[in-house]
């Protein structure tokens, strides 16, 4: 069963200019696809996340200051993280849409579903955008599945080349939220080490593979394997989430580490296994960093290969 796509030109609206987190990085994404002949199961205009929804993961208060900025014609919520106009309209939709996917899995309507969405989200705060992110999708559909679907159990895997610092204080003290984030070492945002394993009854639940500069393609996936084969699968998690960033490509001009995009189709493979034993195969994932124009489509290609084959 192919995946299904939630996108929509709304993400295009979120315009941060010559920003390397930029539109094109979406459009881009499309007519790759439409080419490879893998555009055929998208679903457009995917609901906004209700601000209660969105409440479970981040302070009133931000959420109104954003919705503020972007009201008064943009403007920076930290120096690297833009807001337009269209900002805040995209970024609800964005958390929406990785919503509406979990309900389409869990609803058995499809096995997995990929969420081509910006901002991405996983530096997001509870009360503070960073790192290119407004809200954090993939919390936010962790909360709605925990609140609202019942489930005892989510695993959220991370492999973009940053640490995904949002969605580990998102869940640093839930046992119910495992966290599982392979990324560069020494590396924005500078958390991530190894010995960040969760606090209280969360111990344990947080799981970092810090991996250093010039790893191997190897190395790389066979720490991920271990990872995912051992613990997460213990765990058993009743779905997976991904936080699909593909900046660690060998080519990407922000951070980069190792890896070819036919890499990114072995570590799905090893989720779809992992998942197929643990959850019934029930994966969605959300689009996270990647700024190379002419690879980053090719990564993304043989991701959703992977979750169809």
């Amino acid at each position: 069963m192919k995946p299904i796509l939630f996108y929509d030109d709304i993400f295009l609206k979120h315009d941060t200019g010559h920003h390397p987190e930029n539109a094109q990085r979406l459009v881009s994404i499309r007519n790759h696809l439409k080419k490879e002949g893998l555009w055929e199961n998208v679903r457009t205009g995917p609901r906004a996340a209700t601000e209660e929804e969105i409440r479970a993961n981040h302070e009133a208060r931000y959420i109104a200051h954003c919705r503020k900025v972007a009201a008064g014609g943009g403007g920076m919520l930290d120096p690297d993280t833009v807001v337009s106009t269209g900002s805040y309209n995209a970024a609800v939709h964005a958390a929406g849409a990785m919503i509406e996917a979990a309900d389409a899995v869990m609803a058995d309507k499809a096995k997995s579903a990929v969420c081509l969405v910006r901002p991405p989200g996983h530096h997001a705060l509870s009360a503070q955008g960073m790192g290119f992110c407004l809200f954090n999708n993939i919390a936010i559909a962790a909360h709605y599945l925990r609140r609202k679907r019942g489930l005892d159990k989510v695993a959220i895997v991370d492999w973009d080349v940053h640490h995904g610092n949002g969605t580990q204080d998102s869940f640093y003290r839930d046992p119910s939220v495992l966290f599982f984030s392979i990324h560069r070492y020494p590396f924005y945002p500078g958390t991530g080490a190894a010995t960040e394993t969760g606090e209280g009854e969360g111990k344990g639940a947080t799981i970092n593979k810090p991996v250093p500069y010039g790893i191997s393609r190897a190395e790389y996936i066979s720490t991920f394997e271990e990872v995912l084969t051992g613990p997460v699968k213990n765990f058993k998690p009743e779905i997976i989430l991904i936080s699909a960033g593909f900046d660690a490509h060998v080519n990407d001009p922000i951070a980069g580490l190792c890896l070819e995009h036919e890499d990114f189709g072995a570590l799905t493979k090893i989720v779809k296994r992992v998942a197929g034993e643990t959850c019934g195969g029930k994966i969605v994932a959300t689009l996270e960093g990647g700024y190379d124009l002419g690879d980053l489509p090719k990564c993304v290609a043989a991701h959703i290969k992977s979750l169809g084959s």
